[in-house]
């Protein structure tokens, strides 16, 4: 196709006639970059519906790249509805901002990700949303603090940092029994949508929606940020879509594309991942300078027994308790004295991680942590050579 003669050449490189064939397929979803989007008439314009995705109209209301993550993620997340997110805390957000108004409260576990439980503090409090903390290994605690006022209760499987892991099913019915309109959401990027069913636990009930980091486990790289909300309600996920929407939440193409590659090694990195760190929960159990190993596939972590009674698989996180003699300076020198693993936040990549945490400065609520904790964020690395890193950093401490 010929560009017409009397057309300036720049008006010919935009308005270009030619078409490339419809037909192609390759292993990876084709990549659309798309802020505006063609119409063919102003009635189309005006007909057209983001919202259910069955059309496009703008780049932030998805592209043909956005729509396959998302459609993906439902399979993942057995659920019939994903947004996505510009981050795992992104989400969060999303879901406080869309359910809540002034004078509603949200209940939070006392070992809920460190963001979450600020944005509740700052942002939420000084909108007039209020926030209660809950025992999430006490059902009744939870049960004595719902009320007529409460409209939104976070989960989380297991607890950031000391990975304590609730009766899921015992904390959904006390919900549903005394908060019957209260939604419930789960932060389910520990389990990846690989470790169990947030959406059909034991007992026939589940959670209204989930919330993934994407910067986890799907990208795999530790270089992305994204995150994702999960629904199966068709009104709820319009209540969450129309605040996406009006927040002027998007993702880069490039991203997707990312976390869209990653995938199909999703369940291969994962387990690969949690075989490696019930190893070496097993042998930093038997270290005298270690008092106990956090990790829910571990016997004698807690809640131990509910993961084993839910749970497929687990995550690549475990926790070090450390002798509670040795100071905080000494661990961190532990933590300096690593030379697999490395010292970030984040999780699910290739490269093992370490961060030293203070117990008592992450709750609220009495705990029953004596040390200093290391969490351990066990990557693709081969497992012995991370046991001899560890071993190597642990002979410097002074015996306990």
């Amino acid at each position: 196709m010929s560009q017409p003669e009397d057309e300036g050449v720049a008006t010919g490189l935009i308005h270009h006639p030619y078409r490339a064939p419809g037909e192609f397929e390759s292993p990876l979803a084709g990549v659309h970059k798309a802020s505006t989007v063609f119409f063919g008439s102003v009635a189309e314009l005006r007909a057209r519906r983001w919202v259910d995705k069955s059309a496009y109209t703008y780049g932030l209301h998805g592209t043909p790249t956005t729509f396959t993550l998302e459609a993906r993620l439902a399979t993942l997340e057995h659920a019939r509805h994903v947004l996505l997110a510009p981050s795992g805390l992104s989400a969060i957000t999303v879901v406080d901002m869309a359910l809540l108004r002034q004078g509603d409260a949200l209940l939070l576990p006392d070992n809920v990700y460190q963001p979450n439980r600020s944005f509740s503090a700052h942002e939420l409090a000084q909108w007039g949303i209020a926030h209660r903390l809950y025992d999430p290994m006490q059902p009744d605690s939870l049960a004595a603090a719902l009320g007529e006022d409460v409209k939104l209760v976070w989960l989380e499987a297991p607890g950031s940092v000391t990975l304590e892991f609730p009766d899921l099913p015992a904390l959904v019915a006390r919900v549903r029994q005394r908060a019957p309109r209260a939604v419930i959401a789960l932060d389910n990027t520990w389990g990846a949508g690989l470790a169990f069913d947030p959406f059909e636990l034991p007992g026939g009930q589940g959670v209204d929606l989930t919330i993934h980091a994407l910067t986890k486990y799907p990208s795999g790289g530790g270089d992305v940020l994204m995150g994702s909300i999960a629904c199966r309600d068709d009104a709820l996920y319009e209540r969450l879509a129309w605040t996406h929407s009006r927040l002027g939440l998007g993702v880069g193409a490039n991203d997707v594309e990312a976390v869209l590659r990653a995938l199909p090694s999703l369940p291969l990195r994962y387990h690969a991942q949690d075989a490696a760190a019930r190893r070496i929960a097993g042998w930093a159990a038997a270290q005298p300078q270690v008092r106990r190993v956090l990790h829910p596939p571990h016997a004698d972590s807690p809640g131990h027994a509910h993961w084993r009674a839910l749970c497929r698989a687990a995550a690549g996180l475990l926790t070090l308790e450390m002798d509670a003699r040795y100071t905080a300076a000494q661990v961190d020198a532990f933590v300096d004295a690593l030379r697999r693993f490395r010292i970030g936040w984040s999780w699910g990549g290739p490269v093992s991680l370490a961060v030293p945490y203070q117990a008592r400065a992450m709750r609220q609520l009495p705990q029953p942590y004596q040390g200093v904790l290391v969490r351990l964020c066990i990557g693709l690395e081969d497992v012995d050579d991370l046991i001899a890193d560890l071993a190597q950093a642990l002979a410097g401490l002074p015996p306990p």
